[in-house]
């Protein structure tokens, strides 16, 4: 058979502020419509500009500042790539000579013996992400897909479905510490196991399952690595646009709708159904506003005490997807503590360059952002207490417990105590440690900006 080549290249245009004003008040709280799923205009996807700050102290011209927000996006999908990735996901390694190989049969037989194992908690998706060579997201999602047979299901064109799922993971940004494509690997690969919560597994229908992955693996795409109220302070394009509400929620939503109508992975199905689609996974997306969090966690803890879900209803059914998705998504304090180290230091890593950026600006530095006054151990001590634990209790009850839950809790306990320890120990440094000198003339001059 020949080689087959599919190549897409396009520029990404600007976006544009004078949208539609039925559009903008659809987005505006945050929900969405489905009378007027007709009339919105997809997100391209790739739109996020670079946050470049010289524009707060400039008056760019206009033309200047779209100018450096278009980025040239060239796609290579090998037919070749696409069969060897097949062979791999059904755990059968090509030995064709002349067959294409991203990596070697060592690596290879590695990640599918990871992926044999990939229900279970302790996955370590950052080397899964090393073994499939910074395709964790891709490989991953193509063998859920076969998992739970989503592609028969949905008589979907294999060659649409890389296409797209190589815009998803391309479009997440690699420089960003803890916003990147292993990111929502992880919180693909967290969703899996609770969509395998008996509680759940035996009423969810194959379409619950398609979006409940999809939403998975795009509830960041094209994350810029800094919060909303930065975009909203520095008078962000998207703010405007979504006027300061769920901002890069509602963006990873729309150039994720984007996305699926450039690659065609919907297009054979009827237009009203994938226009659900569409609805549906915008409402998943948007719940993983954390603003939002105390109006999820109160709705769910009623439907507990009052024990009214069912998941025989359709309404219920995307509720308990919205929780599951929320739970994956700040579920990294609920790993083991090697993991959960490692993706804590990465987000406050990302907390502290946009901390930097506000400070080298002249911007009020936002909370957990100032390196100087927020330790890791202090910030990670706060996000469980507030965020996590309370959302994950109501999780325990819900799964009645299940084995997974109360190993998850177990973790959680665990890696607060450890966050503790550290918070004291960093206290008690801090305390004991002399205050620097001044240096004198020689030094480098004094004056209060050596103060430390």
């Amino acid at each position: 058979m020949s080689c087959l080549t599919v190549e897409t290249c396009g520029a990404v245009a600007c976006k544009r502020l004078e949208q539609d004003a039925l559009q903008v008040r659809m987005l505006a709280d945050g929900r969405l419509s489905t009378g007027h799923a007709g009339v919105l205009l997809a997100e391209r996807r790739g739109s996020f500009p670079l946050i470049d700050l010289h524009i707060l102290k400039t008056s760019a011209q206009q033309g200047e500042v779209e100018s450096g927000t278009k980025r040239k996006v060239k796609r290579l999908l090998s037919f070749q790539r696409y069969c060897h990735n097949s062979r791999l996901l059904r755990g059968l390694v090509p030995h064709t000579p002349g067959s294409l190989h991203l990596l070697d049969d060592d690596y290879l037989g590695q990640a599918a013996h990871m992926l044999s194992k990939v229900g279970t908690w302790n996955f370590d998706i950052f080397l899964f992400d090393r073994l499939t060579n910074g395709n964790s997201l891709v490989t991953l999602m193509c063998h859920l897909f076969n998992v739970y047979g989503l592609i028969h299901h949905f008589q979907l064109d294999m060659v649409k479905l890389h296409r797209f799922l190589g815009m998803v993971q391309e479009d997440y940004h690699s420089q960003n510490p803890y916003h990147n494509a292993v990111h929502a690997a992880d919180v693909t690969q967290a969703m899996y196991c609770y969509l395998k919560e008996p509680k759940l597994a035996e009423q969810l229908s194959p379409p619950d399952v398609f979006l409940g992955l999809m939403a998975a693996a795009a509830h960041d795409v094209d994350h810029p690595g800094v919060n909303q109220p930065f975009l909203i302070k520095t008078r962000h394009h998207l703010a405007s646009l979504y006027q300061n509400t769920s901002v890069l929620e509602s963006h990873h939503w729309r150039s994720t709708v984007g996305m699926l109508r450039e690659s065609g992975l919907l297009s054979h199905l009827p237009p009203d159904m994938s226009l659900d689609m569409e609805q549906q996974l915008g409402s998943l997306i948007l719940a993983t506003d954390i603003s939002r969090q105390n109006e999820f966690l109160l709705t769910f803890r009623e439907h507990l005490d009052n024990q009214d879900l069912d998941l025989q209803l359709a309404s219920h059914r995307h509720f308990m997807l919205q929780i599951a998705l929320k739970c994956a998504d700040i579920c990294n304090p609920c790993r083991v503590w090697e993991l959960s180290r490692q993706w804590s230091e990465r987000v406050c890593e990302e907390f502290y360059r946009q901390g930097d950026l506000e400070k080298k600006f002249d911007l009020e530095i936002s909370p957990l952002c100032n390196q100087q006054a927020d330790s890791v151990p202090a910030i990670q001590i706060g996000f469980i207490s507030y965020i996590v634990e309370p959302l994950f209790k109501e999780w325990l009850r819900f799964t009645e417990p299940s084995v997974l839950s109360q190993t998850l809790m177990g973790h959680l306990h665990k890696n607060k105590a450890r966050w503790s320890l550290l918070r004291y120990a960093h206290s008690s440094e801090t305390q004991t440690r002399p205050p620097a000198e001044k240096p004198g003339p020689e030094g480098g001059g004094g004056g209060e900006e050596d103060i430390p």
